[in-house]
């Protein structure tokens, strides 16, 4: 029974709650002030209502985006944040966007410290917290009645295109961030209250390759904006039925406990030193020296390659994902992923690596690939799991005017074979196709990818234009195996 109720058995059997709390008629009163230490019983029922926050937001985007990667494939995160861009609750939508988006409303508060009451603002900018160019980050302040910024909202979805080289903004070839699309700095896509379409067309219509389809991009906008309204109004809502400051109190209640089942979690694992390195197919090396000590975990990610050529250059922001990623993935307990996971963590990322590219690099495989063979990484150096197929088979159609995306399933392996009904552009960016998936602890490696247009290979990086009728056909990889095979008795 909740502090502050009791129950008792009436003569019938039934259990009766009386609630003994002198309670105010227009606020819920607590049993625990503000500053007080946290009710667990609170603590939970905060979490919970905070990550229903974000979930709701998510379920309002996904019924009215345009986008089929944001409607179908569900490729968007949403979250709640508090007033000094700290993560509160993410719901559990794509995993790399986790640590990521934090990333980009830091970013937003040191270029705007004080975002003014009605702005909503756009970004996708690998040097400022993106992943890659078609995921959109919307970031909608939310102030109080004085008109201090009390707490921010925010969502990030994958857009259909934001131009570049080839339909879908995924070019296996690129070389430059300009080749893969538009880029926006905390465009500010709201103003007063009201949608800046003029501004959004602009940006959009920027670059030597813009948008194919920026209608498509303000739909999805406008969705995004309708998501954080609703996560702002839930928010206000909370506020308003909490007592005065509770709420914000448990924002931070909520990271600590998260921080104390990280540290929880840490205890279990192997203490000392474990390096693991991997590579990309082309040789590119993924080193990560694991280090655990006591309540901590460091992250140091020398050894990793330099800057790559091409486009498998993943943002800083992507690898501080991966590794919170691995981190939430160890706490068996239905919290919220928030802020309170990283102070566990301790990251080393060389600048300049491909972990950490210079400004204008190409990034549109880093972000699906490359983010992948860090969690690989990280999971083999702490010994707990063998590497998974380690790509997300990226496939883009399209034409001048269209665009479709959509990544294949591995596990133990899948088939995919499209004919087309119409001329179209193929891009395909995918990996282990020359590197198989490791196994751990004497398991087997897993079968490596392949994929073919009307027979002939495509190799794991592909750029092609093939008539109608063309037959495509991709077979992903497996996950490599755990523990030795028993002999036959």
């Amino acid at each position: 029974v909740d502090v502050g109720w009791r129950a008792t058995a009436d003569a019938a059997g039934d259990v009766v709650l009386d609630d003994q709390r002198a309670a105010a008629p227009t606020a819920r009163t607590s049993a625990v002030a503000p500053s007080a230490a946290p009710d667990p019983i609170a603590r939970e029922v905060y979490g919970h209502r905070f990550m229903a926050i974000a979930t709701q937001m998510g379920a309002a985007l996904e019924r009215t985006a345009t986008s089929v990667n944001i409607r179908e494939r569900r490729d968007f995160s949403c979250a709640l944040f508090d007033a000094t861009g700290d993560l509160i609750a993410n719901a559990p939508h794509m995993p790399v966007h986790l640590g990521a988006m934090g990333e980009t409303v830091r970013a937003l508060l040191a270029a705007h410290p004080a975002p003014p009451p009605g702005t909503s603002y756009a970004c996708n900018d690998p040097a400022a917290g993106g992943s890659h160019l078609p995921d959109i980050t919307v970031i909608t302040p939310v102030h109080d009645a004085a008109g201090a910024l009390s707490f921010i909202v925010a969502n990030r979805g994958h857009h259909a295109d934001v131009g570049g080289l080839t339909p879908g903004s995924m070019p296996p070839h690129a070389r430059s961030l300009a080749d893969e699309g538009v880029v926006l700095r905390h465009l500010p896509v709201v103003v007063d209250g009201q949608l800046a379409v003029d501004a959004i067309r602009a940006a959009l219509a920027a670059g030597p390759h813009p948008a194919r389809a920026p209608a498509d991009n303000l739909a999805d906008l406008a969705a995004q904006l309708a998501a954080n309204q609703l996560g702002a109004r839930l928010v206000a809502d909370a506020i308003a039925a909490s007592p005065p400051g509770e709420l914000r109190a448990y924002f931070g209640h909520v990271k600590d406990h998260a921080h104390a089942l990280a540290v929880r979690a840490l205890a279990a694992l192997p203490p000392g030193v474990h390096r693991f390195a991997d590579a990309l197919d082309d040789g590119s090396p993924i080193v990560v020296t694991a280090t655990v000590a006591g309540d901590r975990l460091r992250l140091d990610f020398t050894g990793t390659a330099a800057a790559h050529p091409g486009n498998l250059n993943a943002p800083r922001a992507v690898a501080v994902a991966a590794a919170l990623y691995v981190v939430r993935a160890l706490v068996d307990a239905p919290i919220p992923l928030n802020a309170g996971f990283l102070r566990a963590l301790e990251l080393i990322v060389p600048p300049g690596s491909i972990l950490d590219p210079p400004a204008g690099a190409a990034v549109a495989a880093g972000n699906v690939e490359t983010s992948q063979r860090i969690v690989d990484v990280l999971l083999g150096a702490l010994g707990l799991a063998a590497a998974s197929q380690g790509t997300m088979n990226n496939l883009t159609l399209g034409g001048p005017t269209w665009a479709y995306y959509e990544t294949i399933a591995g596990g133990d392996g899948v088939i995919r074979e499209l004919a087309l009904l119409a001329p179209a552009e193929i891009a395909l960016i995918a990996q282990r196709h020359t590197r198989a998936p490791f196994g751990l602890a004497g398991g087997e490696p897993g079968q490596p990818g392949r994929a073919f247009l009307d027979g002939a290979p495509l190799g794991g990086a592909a750029h092609v234009r093939a008539a109608a009728g063309a037959v495509l056909r991709i077979e992903t990889p497996g996950g490599g195996g755990h523990g030795a095979r028993s002999s036959p008795t």
